[in-house]
C-alpha cells in the first residue's frame, strides 16, 4: 500500500543510486540503435549547481530521458571544464587563507601540482549536485578538459592549425587584466557605468606661441603615449593644423596632427588624443598613420617610461622631465591625480566636466581593464567563421528559437581575431618553443620541437617553452569531437558526431557555440550538432536578474531539499517559453509540488479501489463512453507532449502533461468513475479499473522525463514494473478507441455543463451546502438524453437537486450559463439576495477598474516606461492584463443577474 503521503526525500536518492549502478544512463555505441547525443556545456570545475544549471540541465535530461524511451541510442555526455582563470583564483585564494608561500614563490609545476589536488579534493561538488536533480548523465564517459585525451586533442588541433596558417603570433592591443596579469577575451570583459571626468588638456602647437590645440580624454595617464592628435577632415576649425605638430605636455614629445575620420566634431572638444599602445581605437588610427606606439603602462599598470625615455625634449613652460621620470612605477590612478594636478600647475588644463561613461571591468577580476599592445597567439577566426555562417544560412544547424541566428550572425559576419594565449599557469600550455634567435616551433611534443629545430639550424639549440596556457574556451571549442575520442578514430566518435541538439542559454553563443561550429565543421568537416536549444534566463518572480546583494538568488539544492527534485524540475519546464526569461518564485514551486501530490494521491485512490496493471486490457475492446473518453484523451495529450517536444517547446510539454493528468484524469475521470468502482463487480467496473490503469501507466510514462522520481517509484509500487525499470521503459504510443468521436462529445459535454454551474455557483457567493435544481431550456433531444444518462454524477459534481427541461416560464431570478445550444438556469432568488450580490458585484468591479486605470496611466506615461527598470515596466504590463481579465469576469457575472 503506498504511504498516505509523498516524501522526495525518502526515496530520490535510493532511485538515483539504483539507476547509475544498473547502467540505466548508458550509451552502447554497439546497438543498432539510432544515436541521440547531447553535449553537456561543462561546468565550471570550481562550480556549483545555480538555478541557471538547474533549467540547462533540467532540459537537456527532459530531452535525453524522452528518447531513451523512444528507443534511441541515447549519449548525454559528461563532463567539467578546467576554467583557467577561476580555478587559478580559487587555489590562490586558498594558499593565502593558509598563510603558505604564494604561487610565484611555490614556483610553477609545485602550483600545478597544488591545483590538480584540489580538484581531487573539491572538483567534483557540481557533478554530485547534478545527480541530485536527476541528471541522466552517461557518468562512466565523463571528461575533463583537461585530462590526457582532451590534452591530445588541443594539441593536435593547436598544431595543425599553425601548420595551415589558421594560428599565428602577433603585436596587437588586447584586453589586459592588470590584477590577474593576463589578457582577457572581450568576452570576458563587462562594462560598468562610472562616474569620472572629462579633462580638457591644452597641446601647445609647434612654432605657434599662444596657441593650443585642447584635446579631452578620460584618461590623462595615457597622455605620456600619445603619438599624434587626430581631427576630422572636414572640421574648419583645425584644417589648418592638420601636417602640423603640437607638443605634447610634460615629456616635450613633438606630435603630428592627423585628419582621421575617427575623431567626431560633436564630441570633446573636437580633437582627440591618440594613444596607439592603450586604446584600440587609437591602434587602429596609429596603423592608419604609421604612427609610434609606445607602451607607457607596464603589466600592473603602472607609469613605465623606457619605450618614451629617448624621446623625451626639454621644453621651457611645457616639458617637465623630472616629474615625469618621478611617475615611474606609480599606479595608473595615482598617476592620473599627479598628472592633472601638473597641467593644472602649468595651466595646460583647460577644463574638467563631470563625465558618466561606460568602463571595461575584468568579469571575474572586477578592476578596469587596460588595452595593453603585447605579442600573444591568435587564430584567424575570420576564415573558420565562413564555413560555419554557411551552415546556419544552409539550415545544416537550426537555431530555436529562430531569431537567435540574427545575434550569432552579427557576431560571425565581424568576427575579430580571436585571441588564445593566455598569462596563466592552470590550463593548456602552448606547445610551442622558441629557439635563442627567437625562431618558434610549435609542435606535438617537446622532441618533435628540438628535431625540428635541428633541422633548421644543422644542430641541437637549447630550446625554451613558451609559458602561456591556451584560452579556456579553446579546449570547449573541441567538446562535441574531444570528448568521443578525437583525434583517434572511435567507434563513439563514428556515432555520436554529429550531436542532435545543443541546449545552452543566449549568453554564451560567442564564447562557446560559434567556437565549436568553427572548430567542429573545420575538423570534423560536420557541424557538431543539428539544432541549438536557446533557453532564457532565471529570473525572479518581478523578472529581476538574481544577485547575492538583491537577497533574491534561489539555490536549487535547498529548493529540493524543501520541495523535491521533481517539482523543481517541472516548474522550470513549466515556465521554460521559447527564448523567454524566467520569473521563478517559491509558489509556482508550491504549486507543481502540489501537482506531484495529486498524482501520489490519484494512484493512491486508484490502488484502493483495485486498479492494477493488466497485461490483457485491450482498450480497443472499451464499451463504455467514459472508458473510451479517457483513453481517447491519453491519446490527445499524448500527441500533444510529443508535438511540444519535438519543438523543444518544455512549457507546452509541460502543460499537456499538468492539464491531461490533473484535470482530465484526477479532476474528471476519477469522480466520474467512484460510483463505478464503488458499484458491483462486473464487467462495467472491470473496464473503468482497466481504462484507469493503461492511462495511469501512459501518465507515469509520460510524465517521466520531466518527473523521474515519483513516476519511477510509482511504477514500482503500483506493479507496473521492477525497481529502476521505468527510465528504460519503451515511450507510450496511442492506442485504437473505438466510438471515440462520440464518447469525446458526450463527456465533454458533461464536463463542460459541470465547469458552467461551478462557475455560476462561485461567482454567485453560493455555499457549497446549498443545492438547487437545474433547468435546461433550449436544449437538443441528444443534450437532454445525455443530461438524463449523467443525471447523477451532474448533480453529485454540480451539487444539483436535479437536472431536467424548463417547463412553462423561467423561474424569476434565475442565473442563466450556456453550453451548446442550450441554457442552464439556476433558480437562486430564494437561496441568495440577488440585489445584494449585484451590488457586491458593481463594488468590486469599480475597485478594480479604479485600480486598472492608475496602471493603465503609469504605462501611458512616457517618462515612467524610459526610466523605469525593464521589470517593472512589465510587472505593470502583468498586472494590468490581470485586471482586465478580472473585469471582464465580473462583467459576465452581472450579466447572469441583469434585472
Amino acid at each position: 500500500m503506498l504511504d498516505k503521503s509523498f516524501d522526495p526525500a525518502a526515496i530520490e536518492q535510493r532511485l538515483y543510486q539504483g539507476w547509475e549502478a544498473s547502467g540505466a544512463f548508458s550509451a552502447d555505441p554497439s546497438s543498432p540503435a539510432k544515436p541521440f547525443t547531447i553535449m553537456i556545456p561543462p561546468p565550471n570545475v570550481t562550480g556549483s549547481l545555480h538555478i541557471g544549471h538547474a533549467l540547462d540541465n533540467t532540459l537537456q535530461d527532459v530531452l535525453i530521458r524522452w528518447r531513451r524511451m523512444q528507443g534511441r541510442d541515447a549519449l548525454w555526455q559528461p563532463g567539467t571544464d578546467h576554467a583557467g582563470i577561476a580555478t587559478q583564483m580559487v587555489v590562490e585564494r586558498l594558499l593565502a587563507q593558509q598563510g603558505g608561500p604564494d604561487r610565484r614563490a611555490m614556483g610553477r609545476q609545485p602550483f600545478l601540482n597544488r591545483v590538480w589536488e584540489w580538484k581531487a579534493e573539491s572538483g567534483g561538488t557540481i557533478t554530485r549536485q547534478l545527480r541530485r536533480l536527476g541528471a541522466s548523465l552517461d557518468w562512466p564517459r565523463e571528461r575533463f578538459t583537461m585530462d590526457e585525451g582532451l590534452s591530445d586533442a588541443v594539441r593536435e588541433v593547436f598544431v595543425r592549425l599553425y601548420r595551415e596558417g589558421l594560428l599565428y603570433r602577433d603585436r596587437r592591443l588586447v584586453n589586459w587584466d592588470p590584477k590577474f596579469l593576463t589578457a582577457i577575451s572581450d568576452l570576458e570583459v563587462e562594462s560598468k557605468e562610472v562616474k569620472g571626468s572629462l579633462w580638457h588638456l591644452r597641446y601647445p602647437v609647434e612654432g605657434e606661441p599662444g596657441r593650443f590645440l585642447v584635446v579631452a580624454t578620460t584618461r590623462p595617464e595615457t597622455m605620456l603615449g600619445d603619438t599624434a592628435v587626430a581631427v576630422h577632415p572636414e572640421d574648419e576649425r583645425f584644417r589648418d593644423l592638420v601636417g602640423k605638430r603640437v607638443i605634447l605636455p610634460l615629456t616635450g614629445r613633438a606630435i603630428p596632427v592627423v585628419a582621421d575620420e575617427y575623431s567626431d566634431p560633436e564630441k570633446g572638444s573636437g580633437a582627440v588624443k591618440i594613444t596607439p599602445a592603450h586604446d584600440f581605437n587609437d591602434f587602429e588610427v596609429g596603423k592608419r598613420h604609421a604612427l609610434a606606439m609606445p607602451s607607457v603602462l607596464d603589466a600592473e599598470g603602472r607609469v613605465m617610461l623606457e619605450e618614451i625615455a629617448a624621446s623625451m625634449a626639454v621644453v621651457n613652460g611645457v616639458a617637465d622631465l623630472d616629474f615625469v621620470r618621478g611617475l615611474a612605477g606609480q599606479d595608473r590612478f595615482a598617476a592620473r591625480k599627479a598628472i592633472v594636478a601638473k597641467l593644472e600647475e602649468m595651466e595646460l588644463l583647460e577644463k574638467i566636466e563631470p563625465h558618466t561613461h561606460m568602463v571595461p571591468h575584468g568579469d571575474r577580476s572586477g578592476v578596469p581593464i587596460e588595452p595593453r599592445l603585447t605579442m600573444q597567439w591568435y587564430v584567424d577566426a575570420k576564415t573558420l567563421a565562413q564555413p560555419a555562417i554557411r551552415a546556419v544560412e544552409t539550415g545544416q544547424t537550426v537555431f530555436t528559437p529562430r531569431q537567435w541566428e540574427n545575434t550569432f550572425f552579427a557576431w560571425m559576419r565581424d568576427i575579430q581575431p580571436w585571441c588564445v594565449s593566455r598569462q596563466l599557469w592552470w590550463g593548456h600550455q602552448i606547445p610551442a618553443w622558441y629557439a635563442p634567435d627567437g625562431e618558434v616551433f610549435v609542435a606535438h611534443s617537446e622532441d618533435e620541437a628540438r628535431a625540428q629545430a635541428r633541422e633548421k639550424f644543422g644542430r641541437d639549440v637549447d630550446l625554451t617553452r613558451d609559458e602561456d596556457v591556451l584560452d579556456t574556451w579553446f579546449s570547449s571549442a573541441l567538446w562535441p569531437f574531444s570528448t568521443i575520442g578525437w583525434p583517434q578514430k572511435t567507434p563513439e566518435l563514428a556515432k555520436y558526431y554529429p550531436g542532435d541538439v545543443l541546449v545552452t542559454g543566449f549568453d554564451i553563443i560567442f564564447f562557446w557555440v560559434a567556437r565549436m561550429m568553427m572548430m567542429g565543421i573545420h575538423f570534423m568537416g560536420e557541424v557538431p550538432f543539428r539544432t541549438v536549444c536557446i533557453h532564457g534566463l532565471v529570473r525572479d518572480e518581478k523578472g529581476q536578474k538574481m544577485s547575492k546583494s538583491r537577497g533574491n538568488v534561489m539555490d536549487p539544492l535547498e529548493l529540493i531539499d524543501a520541495h523535491g527534485a521533481d517539482a523543481v524540475r517541472f516548474t522550470l519546464c513549466a515556465l521554460a517559453g521559447p527564448g523567454r526569461d524566467i520569473k521563478l518564485s517559491k509558489q509556482r514551486i508550491e504549486g507543481y509540488r502540489a501537482f506531484a501530490t495529486k498524482i501520489w494521491n490519484a494512484s493512491r485512490f486508484c490502488e484502493m479501489n483495485g486498479v492494477a496493471p493488466r497485461a490483457d486490457f485491450d482498450p480497443a475492446s472499451a464499451k463504455l463512453p467514459l472508458s473510451r473518453w479517457i483513453l481517447d484523451a491519453a491519446n490527445a495529450a499524448l500527441a500533444d507532449a510529443n508535438a511540444a517536444l519535438e519543438a523543444f517547446r518544455f512549457d507546452d510539454y509541460a502543460i499537456a502533461c499538468y492539464r491531461f493528468t490533473w484535470n482530465g484524469f484526477c479532476d474528471w475521470f476519477l469522480e466520474f468513475a467512484k460510483p463505478v468502482l464503488n458499484g458491483p463487480d462486473g464487467p462495467e467496473k472491470e473496464e473503468v479499473k482497466g481504462a484507469a490503469q493503461h492511462v495511469l501507466g501512459t501518465i507515469l510514462r509520460m510524465l517521466h522525463p520531466a518527473m523521474p522520481f515519483i513516476t519511477e517509484e510509482l511504477w514500482l509500487r503500483m506493479g507496473y514494473g521492477a525497481e529502476g525499470s521505468l527510465i528504460r521503459t519503451p515511450w507510450p504510443e496511442a492506442v485504437p478507441v473505438e466510438g471515440a468521436a462520440e464518447a469525446r462529445a458526450e463527456l465533454d459535454w458533461v464536463v463542460r455543463l459541470v465547469s458552467e454551474v461551478r462557475t455560476v455557483r462561485s461567482e454567485m457567493n453560493v455555499a457549497p451546502s446549498i443545492t438547487v435544481p437545474l433547468l435546461l431550456s433550449g436544449a437538443s433531444g441528444e443534450s437532454l438524453a445525455r443530461a438524463a444518462r449523467w443525471s447523477d454524477a451532474i448533480c453529485r459534481l454540480g451539487r444539483a437537486t436535479e437536472i431536467r427541461a424548463l417547463e412553462g416560464e423561467a423561474p424569476k431570478g434565475a442565473v442563466q450559463a450556456v453550453v451548446g445550444e442550450a441554457t442552464i438556469m439556476l433558480p437562486l432568488a430564494d437561496v441568495i439576495d440577488l440585489a445584494a450580490e449585484r451590488a457586491r458585484l458593481a463594488k468590486e468591479r469599480a475597485r478594480i477598474a479604479g485600480e486598472a486605470a492608475k496602471t493603465e496611466a503609469k504605462l501611458g506615461s512616457d517618462v515612467f516606461v524610459s526610466r523605469a527598470p525593464e521589470e517593472i515596466v512589465q510587472e505593470m504590463r502583468d498586472r494590468l492584463e490581470a485586471q482586465q481579465t478580472e473585469i471582464a469576469r465580473l462583467d459576465a457575472a452581472m450579466a447572469r443577474i441583469a434585472g
